[in-house]
């Protein structure tokens, strides 16, 4: 009996609860002279700085950092489009990765009511050493997928059993006489989303790490 080349693809999807979350917040004000709003913008970013230092010490943060104050100037128009005396701005974004979720709650809604300040988002993740054993498990889950695939088209057309030929990444396996196109960057990704696949938001309620693979196959069926 000749032998069919069967070539399929194969799918996982895994949903994760967080490990962490990340706040993300930034810190703005505004003056007619540069020096007082650089000065007031290093009072509002104080005492954010040394509440993350004490949650540091505490273990409910993991790590923050925080960008230097950027600090720039315009000169607005009124209605009669006169040209007006110079506004400084100054802002300085902050980035805090909490392991205490209850905690995180706490101080974005504390830090949300303070001068100048604005919340930006929480993204949720997982420890490297999760992400890296979650990414494996679905590749793996993935390449049993496209198995299972090619033995079900294999038992369609008769044939007993599959050999497989080659196992790749999504868009990295291409057909005989196919040319060479854009593949996926990356066949394997993991993100923090929102059952409704939103964007961030300022959530308290973990939301999912959904972690996807996806790999192509050729099989040899006889």
């Amino acid at each position: 009996m000749s032998e069919v080349i069967i070539t399929v693809r194969g799918e996982h999807e895994a949903r994760v609860s967080p490990e962490r979350a990340t706040a993300h917040l930034s810190v703005r004000c505004d003056g007619p002279a540069r020096g007082p709003v650089i000065e007031k913008i290093a009072a509002l970013t104080a005492p954010l700085r040394e509440e993350l230092d004490a949650r540091r010490a505490d273990g409910d943060v993991t790590e923050w950092s925080s960008q230097r104050a950027a600090v720039w100037s315009e000169r607005p128009w009124n209605a009669e489009g006169r040209q007006l005396t110079p506004v400084y701005h100054a802002s300085v974004d902050l980035q805090a990765t909490f392991a205490d979720f209850a905690a995180l709650s706490w101080w974005v809604s504390a830090a949300s009511e303070r001068e100048g300040v604005q919340i930006g988002g929480i993204t949720w993740e997982l420890t490297p050493e999760t992400r890296r054993a979650v990414e494996a498990d679905a590749a793996a889950q993935a390449v049993r997928e496209a198995l299972a695939r090619a033995t079900a088209y294999a038992a369609a057309i008769d044939r007993g059993s599959v050999t497989p030929l080659e196992i790749a990444d999504q868009g990295l396996l291409l057909t005989r006489g196919d040319r060479p196109e854009r593949a996926e960057p990356r066949a394997l990704r993991a993100m923090a989303t929102s059952a409704d696949g939103g964007g961030p938001s300022v959530q308290f309620e973990p939301q999912p790490i959904v972690v996807t693979a996806s790999v192509e196959g050729r099989f040899s069926a006889r």
